[in-house]
């Protein structure tokens, strides 16, 4: 057997059990000793009926099983229990998550900027993307948006070639598909798996596939043929028609191989199979022939050697020894078929200005985003304005100014989770890349806080401006920053707030609901609708009264637009100065002053993107340690069960 080489892997797994369990069903079983090897150079298809493991066993192998799953078995790395380092595994999820703002050039030169280090020039960078792009004959389509729910873009297999485009920018050693050509037509999945077919020099690729055709079947190297979650055949692709016709069940002349395969062993539709010339058996009978004829097979016991001669390979890997280097003439040792051994990625800082980048241009393109909620805030603004138009100084523009400074901030930042949706997209592409490797969490959030801050300066600054002015509260320069930067302070206290239900609440809908219940439990805790000394203590006043915004936000407008002011008293014929007012009417309290509580409020955007954070990397350590502890053997699942790669920083 021809072993590792120039940091090549070779990936072997045996007597793999996967277990699920869940309250109505207990625990099921969904994979069954499953033992097999995957090696440079070629391409193992997994294939198999709907239901049958496909999935599971390529996110076991590749480190992604979810918590409520158990492992049992041995995942190896060229012989060893090992983890790869960064950029030498990826992983093609099934769903293309991808900014559908972006062109495609676009999307994969942020990705090389992103992935690739420091020590490159950008030349270099772009010269790799544009390399990267031409394989996967994206040229044509480069200046094209990707496209999504928000307008028309590039079709479903460019879609599918980019997403494998970005995760081969490093050339990975290993790579992983899950489902590739699911939702592509007949012609675009064998342009996609051809493209993929040509990528195996020096690389370990594993596909999952539902049913390819002919064509696409004939790009197999090797197959792995699952039924409930059971190894029905372990091979040569080529091989797999004389192992059926072997075994009773021969391929029908021009019949598609997969759809002969896929027919004889989805146990689905429990019917008669034809045996010979007369004989009949059921599905399951058919499934448990072919099973046996498997392992009684030498295909069966060629599995068990490769597997066994690979496990005697207890030498390190050299890509784990080496020190990792990028060299300048690194287009040329592509182009020759060498990769290199280890990656390095780009600094901390250079990815949160990438980010940055990216992020500001997909808020600028996406109409959702801040720009629809502008022209209805400048809407509101006019309406509230004119409402409340010159408002004056009599005793009733009291509670008309209490009103107004109200409505601003509740109802126009409550507005501020119309932005969930196109955030939660955009999380999501977070998530993938997160998981792959290209950059961390501190990096996403520093990006999403400095590229929103222009826009929602326009957005409070603006329709700010128009409320303001038309109402006629008090005049001067000082009083209308403080109001525009309250307003500004709550409508990012609201993205954050967002960001931390997304985090744990990932569903639009119920994440939708879920923040604006939270807005509305803080809006009436916050003392204008009940003032502070009237809220009942238990629950309202401690604590949810002081850990509302809208306390801070209350207390920092009325202050800023009652302090100093002189109010006429009709009726008694009499100056109320507005200390009076914020003492007496609306119960602030006064010992600070409204530059304190903006400062509060600054502290709590801080504190909430910092509470995203922790819940986002908590979520990186929780995971793996709830699935290492309902594991019947905690040894093998931090071996086996870990990333193929390393988080970003």
């Amino acid at each position: 057997m021809n072993m590792s080489k120039n940091g090549e892997v070779l990936l072997t797994w045996e007597d793999l059990w996967v277990t699920a369990s869940s309250l109505k069903d207990g625990n099921k079983a969904i994979l069954k000793g499953l033992t097999g090897y995957a090696k440079p150079g070629q391409l193992l298809a997994i294939m198999g009926p709907s239901g049958c493991g496909k999935s599971t066993l390529l996110d076991t192998i590749a480190g992604r099983l979810g918590s409520s799953t158990r492992q049992k078995g041995d995942i190896l790395i060229n012989g060893r229990k090992q983890t790869l380092a960064y950029g030498t595994s990826a992983y093609v999820t099934q769903e293309d998550t991808l900014m559908a703002t972006l062109t495609v050039k676009e999307a994969v030169y942020y990705s090389a900027e992103l992935q690739l280090p420091n020590s490159m020039p950008k030349s270099e960078k772009k010269q790799i993307a544009d390399m990267t792009m031409k394989e996967m004959g994206l040229q044509d389509a480069m200046e094209t948006r990707i496209g999504g729910w928000s307008g028309k873009g590039i079709s479903g297999g460019q879609k599918r070639r980019v997403s494998i485009c970005l995760e081969i920018l490093t050339r990975p050693k290993l790579l992983f598909l899950d489902e590739p050509t699911s939702g592509l037509d007949s012609a675009a999945s064998y342009y996609v798996m051809k493209t993929i077919a040509s990528q195996c020099q020096g690389r370990t690729i594993i596909a999952s596939i539902h049913q390819p055709s002919t064509e696409v079947f004939s790009l197999f190297h090797s197959l792995c043929l699952l039924s409930s979650g059971r190894t029905v055949y372990f091979g040569p692709a080529n091989a797999a028609i004389e192992f059926f016709a072997l075994s009773g069940y021969p391929c029908p002349t021009l019949q598609n191989p997969s759809d002969h395969f896929l027919k004889t062993i989805n146990s689905d539709f429990d019917q008669d199979i034809e045996e010979g010339q007369t004989s009949r058996k059921s599905t399951e009978e058919v499934i448990n022939i072919l099973i046996k004829s498997y392992s009684d097979s030498d295909k069966y016991r060629a599995v068990q050697s490769q597997v066994a001669e690979i496990c005697k390979q207890k030498q390190e890997s050299p890509y784990l020894k080496s020190r990792l280097c990028w060299l300048n003439d690194f287009l040329n040792h592509v182009q020759e078929g060498e990769v290199l051994e280890k990656r390095s990625r780009a600094s901390f800082t250079t990815q949160s200005l990438v980010l940055t980048r990216r992020s500001f241009v997909n808020m600028s393109r996406d109409l959702g985003y801040y720009w629809l909620r502008l022209a209805v805030y400048i809407v509101i603004a006019v309406g509230l304005g004119t409402i409340y138009y010159d408002v004056g100084f009599s005793y009733t523009s009291i509670q008309s100014r209490g009103s107004m400074l109200m409505f601003v901030a509740t109802f126009i930042t409550f507005m501020a989770i119309g932005g969930f949706s196109s955030f939660v997209e955009e999380l999501k592409v977070f998530q993938r890349e997160k998981l792959n490797g290209h950059y961390g969490s501190g990096s996403f959030v520093i990006a999403n806080t400095l590229s929103a801050i222009p826009y929602l300066v326009l957005v409070s600054f603006i329709p700010g401006a128009i409320a303001y002015f038309l109402t006629g509260l008090q005049g001067g320069f000082e009083h209308f920053m403080c109001f525009a930067l309250v307003l500004f302070t709550c409508m990012m206290l609201v993205e954050s707030l967002m960001m931390i239900v997304a985090s744990i609440v990932p569903n639009f809908l119920m994440g939708l609901i879920t923040g604006a219940g939270i807005q509305a439990v803080m809006c009436l805790s916050g003392g204008f609708f009940r003032l502070s000394n009237e809220l009942p203590r238990v629950f309202w006043k401690y604590p949810l009264h002081y850990v509302a915004f809208h306390k801070y936000a209350y207390q920092g407008l009325f202050k800023n637009e009652f302090e100093g002011l002189k109010i006429h008293d009709e009726n008694m014929k009499r100056l109320i100065k507005g200390e009076d007012i914020l003492k007496y009417k609306w119960e602030m309290d006064m010992d600070y002053s409204k530059w304190v509580d903006l400062a509060i409020l600054l502290g709590m955007i801080i504190l909430y993107r910092l509470l995203f954070l922790l819940l986002v990397k908590a979520g990186e350590k929780v995971k793996p340690a709830v699935r290492a502890i309902m594991s019947n053997s905690p040894q093998q699942i931090n071996s086996a069960e870990t990333p193929l790669h390393e988080f970003a920083a």
